[in-house]
Order: structure tokens, then sequence, then C-alpha cells
């Protein structure tokens, strides 16, 4: 495996102080415009919402639920988005939002960074499809490689969710075994295989050391060989690996698990899953949907200096252009080179979403200093205020995450570990400070999640906390 180059390591907290005064080349609007738009996100703001509500009215007749996708389904009405540009957002009614949902993560760069939308533009000039090879795709295949510690060939797919079965697919074919281990609360997409133990009641869920297979919907069939584990527990792990010893194919996780919480691993514990998956012959792969180049240029595994066999990679890597990426080691992916396992699919490498993927990789990577120095400084600077915000309130609420990305919980608890702790905590509560948030322009993942861009400002900041202070205050705490 290559050596990593760790010149640039935001893992390390000894590191961030050097980055805090490091900015990136403007990826957003001016700052007049920003300074336009911060009145509006005023203490106590109301929104008007006229015309988002006759829009929802006429989607409700011609859309199923009037969304099209359940992660937007809300109680009232739903964000209808006019535009976006850096860290903003502005709806169909005029109402304009700090943005810290980044479309589920992708916008690291802020809304529509100029070199993305140059190169989006140019290649709709030149062809949106070909169902053929191109030479960018080559491109950004050899810089995928360079960056990322445990990549040493690459697949293109067109969302997450592709990528993630493509992974269990191939594990399974480059094994021969059955089946595959995967954590309770981890995220793999919404495929029949993958959507299981995501998000499960805890009546059905099982013991906590051996949790069910619980599936997300109904239609799903039955769980054929899926093996359900606790998160952070290397004791249970190792036990579920000898009662199902030459039979797991891989160990899937979230290296930070991102889609339930921001919980990082306990010191130790991904050193303990990779021993345990080469004592006995089982694949790692890292979901990196979420964390692949949020955190590091190389992802989570160069964050946490663990190397995976496969990882699957979105969101960040094209700015939020359809394109993801399966990637491992050479003698793993070749079991698709040689035909032995099956991926195939008409957009996959589609132009238009590689050229947005090579204009953002080749930012993240050539100004990694002051990209990721940005990414930490201003995650580190909203988690301080909103923990501050919420001591001043006398709410007992845990702020946590890597920076870049973080969780905040209304919990006493001191810190949440896994699924089940995530579980115990006021989520009822969190829904209602989400709205309060939206109410006051500020725009934050529901379940408490909060995505940074290098487009966020120390200006931005301070208007989030004290918005955030002020929804706090309006929310029936007592």
């Amino acid at each position: 495996m290559r050596a990593r180059n760790m010149s640039v390591s935001p893992s390390r907290p000894t590191d961030l102080h050097k980055h805090r005064n490091l900015r990136l080349r403007p990826a957003s609007c001016s700052l007049s415009c920003r300074q336009a738009m911060c009145p509006r996100l005023m203490v106590g703001m109301t929104r008007t919402l006229d015309v988002s509500r006759d829009l929802y009215t006429t989607a409700r007749r011609y859309i199923a639920g009037g969304v099209s996708s359940d992660a937007r389904r809300t109680a009232g009405v739903p964000l209808y988005v006019d535009r976006a540009s850096g860290s903003r957002l502005w709806d169909v009614d005029g109402n304009v939002y700090i943005d810290y949902v980044l479309g589920q993560g992708p916008a690291l760069l802020g809304h529509c960074p100029p070199a993305v939308v140059e190169a989006v533009t140019a290649q709709v000039a030149r062809g949106i499809v070909y169902s053929a090879q191109h030479a960018a795709e080559a491109r950004v295949a050899e810089r995928l490689c360079a960056m990322v510690p445990a990549a040493e060939r690459v697949r293109f797919n067109t969302v997450g969710s592709e990528a993630a079965h493509a992974s269990w697919r191939l594990a399974r074919g480059y094994t021969g075994r059955p089946k595959i281990l995967k954590f309770e609360g981890h995220y793999h997409g919404w495929l029949d295989p993958v959507l299981y133990s995501v998000h499960p009641s805890l009546d059905d869920a099982g013991p906590q050391d051996h949790p069910r297979a619980v599936p997300g919907t109904a239609g799903q069939p039955p769980a054929a060989d899926l093996v359900i584990c606790p998160w952070n527990d290397a004791e249970a792990l190792a036990g579920l690996m000898d009662e199902h010893a030459g039979q797991i194919a891989a160990v899937v996780m979230e290296p930070v698990l991102c889609n339930t919480g921001a919980i990082e691993p306990d010191p130790g514990y991904l050193k303990a899953v990779r021993e345990l998956c080469d004592r006995h012959g089982s694949l790692l792969i890292f979901d990196e949907i979420i964390t692949g180049f949020r955190l590091a240029p190389g992802g989570a595994q160069e964050y946490l200096g663990i190397d995976p066999d496969l990882s699957v990679f979105g969101k960040a890597m094209a700015g939020g252009m359809q394109v993801s990426a399966l990637a491992g080691r050479a003698p793993v992916m070749d079991a698709i080179s040689s035909g032995k396992v099956a991926h195939a699919g008409t957009f996959n490498s589609q132009p238009v979403g590689i050229a947005a993927a090579e204009a953002t990789l080749r930012i993240l990577d050539e100004q990694r200093e002051e990209v990721y120095g940005t990414l930490y400084a201003r995650g580190r600077q909203l988690m301080a205020g909103l923990r501050e915000a919420a001591a001043k309130v006398g709410v007992p609420m845990l702020v946590d995450g890597p920076g870049p990305v973080f969780q905040t919980y209304f919990t006493d608890a001191p810190a949440v570990r896994d699924y089940r702790d995530f579980a115990a905590t006021d989520r009822a509560m969190m829904a209602r400070l989400h709205a309060a948030l939206l109410d006051r322009g500020v725009n934050m993942v529901p379940r408490g999640l909060w995505f940074l861009s290098t487009a966020h400002t120390e200006a931005d900041v301070a208007a989030t906390v004290g918005v955030f202070e002020d929804a706090l205050r309006s929310l029936p705490l007592g």
C-alpha cells in the first residue's frame, strides 16, 4: 500500500491552529452580497410561505407524497428552493437561509463554486451522455487513486446506493463467501439488500450484543446472509465473527457514523476491526459517501489512519453532481476487471458529472491546506458557539463530531457512541429545533446534523449562533 502524505492532516488537533486564518479562493457570492443578505437572518424572523404552499398543493396532486425522496417528508410545507450560492439558499418566497444541509453534504466548496460551474457548462456544450469512455474519466480515476490511501483501482457509478451495492457484490464474488456484516445505525443506501437496521425500533432491534436484522420498509424480502452488529463494540464484533467464521465476505461500515449522529470510532476500535477482518479473511469496506473528501483529501481512511480493502465515494466528490465511485485494492477490484463480478450502467462515468468531479478534486487536492484549514476552523468555531448558546439557555445538549460535519443532540449523556445511544436522545425536540431554526433563516439537517463548507464565513457562524440561542429559547423545554 502506498505511504500516506501526512503533510496536512486535519485529524490531528495540534495541526488545526495553523489553518485558522487561511481562506479558500472565493467559491460563493461577494462580500457585499453576503452583507445584503445578513439582515434577513434576524432573531425571531417569521417566514412567508405562500408560494411554497401553493406549489406543495400542486405537487401532492401529481407526485407521490408531494416529494421525490422520503428524506424530504415534513409535517408542514417542505422547503422549495429557488437558487443557491455560496453558503446561502433562497426559497421561492424570497426567504434566505444560511445552509448547513448543503444538499446532504455534497456542497463542500459551497453552492455553485465557479470552477465547477465552468467545468460543467463547458462539458454540456461538448456532450451530456456518451455511454463510452472519455479522457476526463481516466484523469479523475488517476487523481482519486493518488488522493485516497487504499484506492488502487476504481469503477464509477451514478449514486451512492449503487456503489454500496456493488461493493457488497464484489466482496461476495471475490471471497466466495455469502454473508455481509453491517452495523446497527449505519446506512448504505435504500436498495433492498442493504436497507436493514438503520433506525429500527428498539422494540424490534433485539439484544444489544446480538441485534436482529430489521427491514427498513414494507416490501423488502427477508434479510439473506446479513449479520447485524453494534457499533463501537470490538468484543461483540469478535463474537459474531467467531460465530459466523468462514462465512463473512465483508465487514461494512461508515468509518465515522454520519447517518446516525456524527459518531467517531472509539480509540483503537478500527484497528481492532482491521485485525479481526485480517484474522478471519474478511474484507473491510468503508462507506465514505459522506466522509469521503469531507474529513481529509483521502477521506476518513486518511483521517483515521486505517486502510480498508474497498471504499465507496459520492456526494462531495463532484460537488453535488451525480457521480459515485467504488475503489479498492487491485487484487479485489480485478475481480471486476476479469469479468468474474459484473458491474455495468448506462450513466456510469457520465461526462458532465465527471467534469464536476475533475474540477472539485483538483481544488481539494491542490488547495488542500486552505480547504481543510477553513473547514476545520469554521466547524470547530460553530461547535463551540452552539455549546455556549446551549449552556446560556440551560439546555442539556451534546455537540460532537469531527468539525466539517458534526451533530447536536438533546441529551445529558456525556457521549453518544452508537445507534442505541442516539435513539435515547430527544429526537422530537430536535425536530422542533429544526423548525424553529428554519423559521429564523438557518437550515440544518432535521435530525441535528450540520455540514460545513469553505463558503461559510466567521460572520455566518456568528449569525448562526445568535439564531440558535433564540431558537432554543423558543422551545418548550420546561
